[in-house]
């Protein structure tokens, strides 16, 4: 087989771990790899480019779900595009609202930061502002509950 990769090969090309391949291809984003008579996973250079669009897609934060729906429309070149802007124009929104909360944390932190200069932990207004959401003056941080 000429212009075959090993996974090894493939992981140090695109900077991608072997397991984060093997997961990609496992759910489908990445398609199955031919297999070599010793049975080992043979990549060719379309599995490349499409594991170096997929980085860059989660390089800037999209969900595998949206980078899912972009291979698709990308494998469709006779498609318009609006629905590939459409995608991007939500994440945007997304990225943009991470941002307002990302700040609104930055600002409560500092806050809470400058309102302790004590010496003893007893005393420690951060842990107490930790400990205590009332003491928050913003009552949702944008951070998800798990």
């Amino acid at each position: 087989m000429t212009n075959t990769i090993l996974i090894g090969q493939l992981a140090k090309a695109s900077s991608c771990k072997v397991q984060t391949i093997r997961y990609y291809e496992q759910i489908g984003l990445l398609p199955k790899p031919l297999r070599s008579a010793g049975n080992q996973r043979v990549y060719l250079p379309d599995h490349l480019d499409r594991l170096v669009f997929i980085r860059h897609c989660r390089a800037l934060g999209f969900s595998l779900d949206q980078i899912r729906k972009l291979l698709h429309l990308a494998g469709d070149s006779k498609k318009s595009c609006s629905e590939v802007d459409e995608i991007a124009q939500v994440h945007l929104v997304e990225v943009e609202e991470k941002i307002k909360n990302l700040e609104g944390l930055r600002k409560e932190l500092k806050r809470i930061i400058n309102g302790c200069k004590v010496d003893r932990v007893d005393q420690c207004k951060i842990l107490k502002a930790l400990g205590d959401h009332g003491q928050c003056l913003a009552k949702e941080h944008g951070v998800e509950e798990v």
